[in-house]
């Protein structure tokens, strides 16, 4: 059976939907059909609101339509139909979304006075309705004026209405028998509608308050400030409160802002960018904001608490993007707002940020986290903020001309400039890739031209200030050179060596882009001379030319215009040809600068990201970073935006990367745990060694490749592998000091050559081995030609004939290796005997490190002896005598290609360990084979034919 109060619910629904009904025919659809199309601003706006709330009318006619029909059905159904299907306790939150909609938008019109307004233009027609208008309103006066009649008509139903909705559900939450559950739907729709006449309360107040407002302000100010949405929450005319620096006259406080009236300015602060600090007194408090720190004083306590407790609820209230309900500072979630936000926000002031705007993370008043910044002539900068400066990875466009060009920064930024490794592109098409401080280029770093460039220009090197500084490579494109020296105040200074793309190179000493006193020009048919140049390396002067076979010139150089080269001097023809080593082989650039001062631009930035305990929020301005580099991409917003990829987090890698060099101390395990630290890119040292491999390949490729660098170069690998492996040794140390572990003891000289000859310099070999390899094949060009054609000519003999042609003693021919089909004779076989040694031999060429070269040689001499001990039925060692001419055989056999190369690559590479030990006097005796074979070359040409094996070395 249904209670009283469920009937009494009903007619109330009844009767609210009747009324609205009336309310909407009477006022809503009049107000709506005889207001024409305003031409004016503030009319557009008044028909706007009037048009919203006879939407949010419609809407809550609708929910009070269900409401009734669900009482009905539960009235008619009594026995299957619960207490808990009503629309008011089933959808509670509903219900009350259409009456606070419905109240935001008519207290949107009383705050503009929409409704008088509105009566205003239509008097007449007003004047004819007022009978019907007085009948919605008892109670209400016949002396009120029209305006007031509409807006009474459209707020005392709705008042009413919500206070029955309270008493009837308090009563039938006292009376009800129904389940536990149903009873606390009851209470909670009970109070929720208590809450919405609060609700309803203060937002009347609040509209009445603003509209009180607007009418005491002059109309220029009404016109700033005036929005109907906008409340006031607190006036410093009803609460005094002095505001510095900006000594304002008046202060507002309303739901979205924080205004301050002085004289004929207006200062607005949006509330979702105001930061409330308690002072250390009872009578002041502080806003931060992103341009200015406000102090608001009141001279008693009480009033400083008002004016702070409603800033602080106001400003939350932005946050939220909704009003608090049911009271300002009642809503159920935190009412402290939150320290950091996301907003956007266009800044005013003077200085590098005017008329910029920023949208992103805040912290106190200053960006603060990720973030985008936009200035109005076109730069844009995303990326992470710090307390208002650019700080971490951003990415920042310049736009450069009006052709649509941009210089592109990908960089990381330290308190507002670029500090650390970044990318730069220029609209020029110019690249920069390295390290920077205070926003200039400092340290190492890559300036390359665009590749289609007129004037192509690459420099790899060491910049100061901006400026290239230090030891550094250029290579000139158009100049078809490159100088690989000193510079200084981007001039070259100090020692180089110049090579062109002719073979000729220069060594010398720079003085402000000139070269200086005197120096040394190898020509490519390797004649010398040394003495001055001009910056073309034209001879002039006093100096000496050496020629390749022995003739020299000395006296004074020059030329003019047209003339070519001319000299005056001593020519001497009577010197003996040079030893080939005294010019071919000349080296350069060995000893004039010291090897530790090349790449201190490299080197730096690790031994700084050590000493500084290897921390991981530094560690991608350690590595750099992998960014997308399409010029179209760059032009477009989603550039802007573009994510790095980080599987993990820096702090969290740079950890397990320090455990695992703890967890592979031993030998065997540290050789793997390196040689998968240089493999991996985002290794500290892995990033490292390609760091150093772009400079080896600046440096020695191209026109860089010349026998006479070779001695430079190779030395310049051996001091890679002493610093990559003191690189190992301070993460290591770092590593120990973090689990609290004893550092290890500082090694030896002796023990640090062991390690990097014996561990680093086989590992990280094969990252340089294709420039070095070159350059050794360079410098031994000649005499392995010799030894092709010796090999070339030892190959015309079958086996037996150059067994027999190489002294090789008879009984140790392993003729019982050889199988010869019927027509086959054993004078014609080739490539069969020692076809094992030969075989192994030939491996010599699948590796790159000296250390596994070695074993193959080693190995090569065990098939040598193995076939000779099966020929002979007992093991055998053999002498010198005997060994030399079996190993020359094998190497005729083998037939590998530039094997003086290969045999000067090892030695000057190998571990000093084997030195003096079987594997020297391996390489000793593969020495001596392809000298001989040189020699047979010669020996061959002079005696075409002959087989006399009895001839002498």
């Amino acid at each position: 059976m249904c209670s009283p109060e469920e009937e009494a619910l009903l007619r109330l629904e009844e009767v609210f939907s009747a009324t609205l009904a009336r309310v909407n025919s009477l006022v809503l659809l009049p107000l709506l059909e005889t207001t024409p199309e305003p031409s004016d601003p503030q009319g557009r706006e008044g028909l706007r609101l009037l048009q919203r709330l006879h939407r949010s009318s419609q809407r809550l006619w609708e929910v009070t339509e269900e409401s009734l029909h669900s009482l009905r059905e539960r009235l008619c159904h009594q026995d299957t139909v619960g207490l808990e299907s009503l629309l008011l306790l089933q959808h509670a939150e509903r219900v009350l979304q259409a009456h606070v909609g419905y109240i935001e938008s008519y207290s949107s019109c009383v705050v503009v006075q929409a409704f008088q307004k509105a009566a205003k233009k239509r008097r007449e027609f007003w004047r004819g309705q007022r009978k019907a208008l007085w009948q919605l309103l008892p109670g209400v006066s016949s002396e009120a004026s029209v305006g007031t009649a509409l807006a009474q008509a459209l707020h005392q139903p709705l008042a009413h209405h919500v206070q029955q909705y309270v008493l009837l559900l308090l009563s039938l939450g006292d009376t009800a028998a129904e389940p536990h559950r149903t009873r606390e739907l009851v209470v909670h729709a009970a109070t929720v509608f208590g809450n919405l006449q609060s609700f309803l309360r203060q937002a009347l107040d609040q509209a009445l308050a603003t509209q009180a407002l607007w009418h005491s302000l002059s109309s220029r100010l009404r016109d700033v400030l005036c929005t109907p949405e906008r409340r006031l929450l607190q006036d410093s005319q009803d609460v005094p409160v002095t505001v510095t620096p900006l000594r304002a006259e008046r202060v507002l406080l309303f739901d979205d802002a924080l205004v301050l009236l002085q004289g004929h300015s207006v200062h607005t602060f949006d509330l979702k960018l105001v930061w409330v600090d308690p002072g250390q007194d009872r009578c002041t408090f502080h806003l931060l904001t992103p341009e200015e720190e406000l102090s608001f004083c009141s001279k008693a306590p009480q009033d400083r608490m008002v004016w702070q407790w409603k800033v602080t609820q106001a400003v939350c209230q932005a946050l939220r993007g909704k009003k608090d309900f049911p009271v300002l500072g009642a809503d159920l979630e935190p009412s402290e707002p939150p320290t950091c936000r996301c907003v956007a926000y266009t800044f005013r002031a003077e200085g590098r940020l005017c008329q910029a705007t920023y949208e992103g993370e805040w912290c106190r008043g200053r960006p603060h986290g990720r973030g985008t910044l936009k200035w109005p002539d076109g730069r844009n900068h995303v990326g992470n903020f710090c307390q208002g400066l650019e700080h971490g990875f951003g990415i920042r466009l310049v736009p450069q001309g009006p052709e649509d060009r941009f210089d592109c920064y990908k960089c990381h930024w330290r308190e507002g400039s670029m500090c650390g490794y970044g990318i730069c592109e220029y609209g020029t098409d110019e690249v920069y890739k390295g390290y920077f401080r205070a926003g200039l280029r400092h340290g190492f770093g890559v300036l390359a031209s665009a590749p289609r460039a007129l004037q192509p220009c690459k420099y790899t090197g060491h910049w100061e200030r901006g400026q290239r500084s230090g030891y550094g490579v250029e290579e000139d494109g158009a100049r078809g050179e490159r100088y690989i020296g000193m510079w200084q105040a981007d001039l070259r200074h100090g020692p180089g060596v110049m090579v062109t793309q002719a073979g000729v190179c220069y060594q010398g000493t720079f003085q402000a882009d000139k070269m200086v006193g005197p120096g040394i020009l190898l020509s490519e048919d390797d004649s010398l001379y040394e003495g001055t140049f001009t910056r073309d390396l034209t001879l002039v002067g006093k100096g000496k030319v050496t020629f390749p076979n022995g003739f020299t010139l000395e006296g004074s150089f020059g030329s003019g215009a047209g003339k070519g080269l001319h000299t005056q001097g001593v020519l001497d023809t009577a010197a003996f040809p040079p030893d080939p080593s005294s010019t071919r082989k000349r080296q350069l650039g060995v000893g004039i600068f010291p090897m530790e001062s090349h790449w201190q631009g490299v080197y730096g930035p690790f031994r700084d990201f050590v000493s500084a305990g290897c921390p991981g929020d530094e560690q991608e301005a350690l590595l750099g970073f992998h960014v997308q580099n399409s010029r179209e991409l760059r032009k477009s917003q989603e550039y802007l935006c573009c994510e790095r990829t980080q599987p993990e987090p820096c702090v969290d890698r740079m950890e397990g990367i320090l455990d695992e060099l703890l967890l592979h101390r031993e030998p065997r395990a540290l050789r793997e745990c390196l040689r998968k630290a240089l493999s991996n890119s985002l290794h500290p040292l892995g990033k490292l060694l390609r760091t150093l491999m772009l400079t080896f390949q600046a440096t020695y490729a191209g026109i860089g490749a010349n026998k006479h660098l070779q001695a430079l170069a190779q030395e310049e690998v051996k001091q890679h592998a002493r610093e990559l492996w003191a690189a190992y040794r301070g993460l290591l140390q770092v590593a120990l000091q973090r689990k609290g572990q004893a550092p290890e003891e500082d090694e030896d000289t002796e023990t640090r050559d062991l390690q990097v000859h014996g561990l680093v310099l086989p590992l990280m070999l094969p990252s340089f081995y294709s420039e070095l390899f070159t350059l050794y094949l360079l410098l031994h060009e000649m005499e392995d030609s010799l030894y092709s054609q010796g090999i070339a000519n030892l190959s015309l003999f079958p086996d037996t004939k150059l067994l027999e042609f190489l002294d090789v003693q008879k009984h140790l021919w392993p003729l019982k290796d050889l199988t010869l089909t019927t027509n086959q004779r054993l004078s014609l076989v080739r490539d069969k005997c020692f076809l094992s040694a030969t075989e192994c031999l030939q491996k010599i060429i699948t590796t790159v490190d000296p250390r596994e070269k070695l074993e193959v040689l080693e190995r090569t001499y065990g098939e040598i002896e193995a076939t000779v001990s099966r020929v002979l039925g007992r093991e055998h060692k053999l002498p010198m005598d005997d060994l030399l001419p079996l190993l020359i055989y094998v190497v005729s056999r083998a037939r590998i290609q530039h094997l003086g190369a290969e045999i000067h690559l090892i030695r000057d590479m190998m571990d000093p360990i084997h030195t003096g030990g079987l594997c020297d006097f391996l390489l000793t005796a593969l020495e001596s084979c392809y000298e001989h074979i040189q020699k047979e070359d010669m020996r061959l040409h002079r005696f075409p034919g002959r087989w006399d094996s009895r001839e002498p070395w």
